[in-house]
């Protein structure tokens, strides 16, 4: 698969990060000014990789469902979707794997799944994971 490159910039933003996963990382505009901790502690929660990757891969995808949806005349404006990353051991170190499920008002579970595959294939971050870690997708009828 060819690579593709971004021929008109929209938007960049840059982060800082200092200390890897028990550090602190920080955006330039300083939206995300944030100390890091190791995952896992649910009794005392703190921010880490994977907690990021799952918000903004949540908040895109739900993006390109809307787009999706939209281009067939469909409001999803109240969908959701949530990204359930985990991270674990492989043969070669460690890595990701992703669940995205697309909760979807108004219309039925099969629509809500081709839906669900058809923002799959125009979202960024699946676009960027696609081919480099197992994504999961199920939609769903909310």
């Amino acid at each position: 698969m060819p690579l593709e490159s971004v021929n008109e910039t929209l938007y960049t933003i840059a982060a800082t990060a200092q200390g890897g996963r028990s550090g602190h990382v920080s955006s330039e505009d300083g939206v995300v000014d944030l100390d890091l901790g190791k995952p896992g502690s649910r009794s005392n929660p703190v921010a880490n990789p994977e907690t990021l990757f799952a918000a903004g891969y949540a908040a895109c995808f739900n993006g390109a469902l809307n787009l999706v949806a939209g281009q067939e005349g469909l409001d999803t404006s109240e969908s959701t979707v949530t990204a359930d990353v985990t991270f674990g051991k492989t043969d070669s170190g460690f890595g990701l794997a992703v669940s995205l499920v697309a909760r979807i008002p108004g219309v039925d579970a099969e629509q809500a799944q081709r839906l669900t595959e058809k923002a799959h294939e125009v979202c960024p971050y699946s676009k960027a994971t696609r081919g480099n870690i197992d994504v999961t997708l199920r939609g769903e009828p909310a």
